[in-house]
């Protein structure tokens, strides 16, 4: 369904012009149809911040709904830390953590709620979702079983107090042994739904560290000082060094797996109640580990 809105007087960024002009929707589903490209200003996709002028043209290009139902799911868990109020599970590759159109099922979050009550503060698809990792990347996540602990690991992750360190396999040898890539990451102009580094993106920072030089390749230690969707895949191509395995952002020549060589081996939180700085490292799962013997016997430097 279109609906259509000309700028006449009214003044300022798009986003929040957009929401004025389109009161049935709240302010933050304006911003993410303008980041999917369903609200064209004269014809054409504009940034959130874009400044209006007389005579604009605002289209939305209200996409339908799909409605899902999420229910329980005796799914397996390997849950490596678990109390009264958050859970620590090692999620593996190829699950994904939450429902959403197009996959209602077999979740992280299906599983979760088969096996405990879960945080409200997300909403009925993300109960518990504090932050997520990608679909084909293993590793911990952080769960919140209430609104409490919601609310205290969110504001970590806002503070960046918490630690999440990653263990990841790139194409190419990294000369310098450390490095920081702080590079903002947005929506790709050339591909809506590919992330980029784009000028006007959110801030992005991400740590790397080389752990083994191979011929080839490098298995390198990333530590994210921010979260923002695809970074350390992004970031790393952006450098010269796109992840082994990547489907979306990797060259089409390149070791084959279940996806990118990405594994969230290292978690660190406070407890949102008893205030303990807590730590959670979990190995590399086997996929990874076998790839990695073989490079040390046939790819060494």
């Amino acid at each position: 369904m279109t609906e259509m809105s000309r700028i006449t007087t009214q003044k300022g960024r798009l986003d929040k012009v957009a929401a004025q002009l389109f009161p049935n929707y709240s302010r933050s589903q304006i911003k993410q149809w303008l980041l999917a490209g369903n609200i064209l200003v004269n014809g054409a996709t504009a940034k959130p911040k874009y400044q209006v002028k007389s005579g604009d043209l605002l289209e939305l290009d209200r996409p339908s709904v799909q409605s899902i139902s999420v229910e329980p799911e005796n799914i397996p868990l390997d849950i490596v830390y678990e109390d009264d109020d958050v859970l620590v599970v090692n999620k593996p590759q190829g699950m994904v953590v939450h429902p959403a159109p197009g996959h209602p099922e077999h979740t992280l979050v299906n599983a979760l709620l088969y096996h405990c009550p879960l945080s409200t503060i997300n909403g009925e698809y993300r109960p518990g979702i504090v932050h997520r990792i990608d679909k084909d990347t293993s590793g911990l996540l952080m769960v919140a079983k209430n609104d409490l602990a919601h609310r205290s690991l969110a504001a970590q992750l806002k503070n960046k107090t918490n630690i999440r360190e990653y263990t990841a396999l790139v194409h190419g040898k990294i000369k310098p042994d450390k490095g920081k890539i702080d590079a903002p990451l947005g929506r790709s102009p050339k591909d809506r739904k590919k992330q980029a580094v784009v000028a006007d993106g959110r801030h992005a920072v991400t740590y790397f560290e080389v752990l083994r030089r191979y011929r080839d390749y490098t298995l390198v230690k990333c530590i994210l000082e921010t979260g923002r969707t695809h970074q350390i895949r992004v970031h790393m191509k952006y450098i010269g060094y796109p992840l082994v395995g990547d489907p979306i952002y990797g060259p089409s020549k390149t070791i084959k797996g279940k996806g990118q060589f990405l594994h969230a081996g290292k978690l660190g939180f406070e407890h949102p109640v008893t205030h303990e700085k807590m730590v959670f490292e979990v190995p590399l799962p086997s996929i990874f580990s076998k790839i990695l013997n073989v490079l040390d016997k046939n790819n060494t430097v």
